[in-house]
């Protein structure tokens, strides 16, 4: 049973705050990080953990996490070609250089001619990976590809709002996806183990599949197809070197953590 790669999702909103990030997810042992160029255009605002108190007679508290607010920044706030310099100089792994738009959950203001600019710039940077959503335009994504030629790999990537559908409808839609890059990745929010089940489904009903395939959730379950991506067949698993029992409710799983799973589940 091989090994899905491990790409770790590097934290933070500025150019030093990623490098330090892809300095420690080198040291653990990832095998890709993903640069996420739309976190440039916020700023994170962290809140104060907040303390909730025992419902029973005891005095123990204990503290809730909080998640950040991002507070956009103007287009003109960012020297991308700098940026991109930095992190093809600065980071020692393969990189993805993904920029999400808003409607599939990132955080890019502009408009979508100019982000598509970004992609461009982005690819042309001679960077490992570059994540072209399957919603791009379709004649302005045959550009986009065009321009990869062979030296930069494509993650064709959905996320979609909502939970997932019927197994049977998301299968479909990847297999409609096959040709859209080099692997396909599908992201759907998970509210529990029912959704967790229906993922788990269609990763195990696509694992015998000719694509190279990485399929999640964003919420509580969501992890389960990472933890149990060996015996699924997903070539690259996503990541983050942060900490926290929250992680587990948003879906994510840490490097480390998700590594001493694969031991003790005896995956490598």
């Amino acid at each position: 049973m091989s090994l899905p790669l491990v790409c770790v999702t590097l934290t933070g909103c500025t150019v030093d705050e990623m490098l330090k990030d892809a300095a420690r997810a080198t040291a653990a042992g990832a095998d890709i990080v993903e640069v996420r160029l739309d976190k440039l255009w916020v700023i994170e605002q962290k809140p104060e953990p907040v303390e909730v108190t025992n419902s029973d007679s005891t005095d123990t508290r204990r503290s809730t996490y909080v998640a950040p607010t991002y507070v956009q920044q103007p287009i003109d706030s960012v020297d991308l070609d700098s940026s991109l310099i930095s992190f093809r100089t600065g980071i020692e792994l393969p990189v993805i250089l993904t920029c999400r738009p808003e409607r599939q959950g990132g955080y890019y203001p502009g408009s979508e001619k100019e982000r598509i600019a970004i992609l461009s710039k982005a690819i042309k940077s001679g960077v490992s990976w570059i994540d072209l959503e399957i919603d791009i335009d379709a004649k302005e994504r045959n550009k986009l590809v065009k321009l990869t030629g062979e030296s930069t790999k494509i993650i064709a990537s959905n996320h979609y709002d909502g939970p997932p559908s019927s197994p049977e409808d998301i299968v479909e839609e990847i297999l409609e996806s096959n040709d859209s890059g080099d692997v396909i990745k599908f992201v759907f929010n998970t509210n529990g183990k029912k959704d967790a089940l229906k993922l788990f489904d269609v990763a195990w009903r696509t694992k015998e599949s000719e694509s190279k395939l990485s399929i999640m959730g964003i919420g509580a379950g969501g992890d389960w197809t990472r933890i149990h991506a060996p015996l699924l067949n997903q070539n690259i698993v996503y990541t983050t070197m942060e900490n926290g029992w929250h992680l587990a409710q948003q879906g994510r799983i840490n490097t480390s953590d998700l590594q001493t799973a694969w031991k003790l589940l005896e995956y490598n």
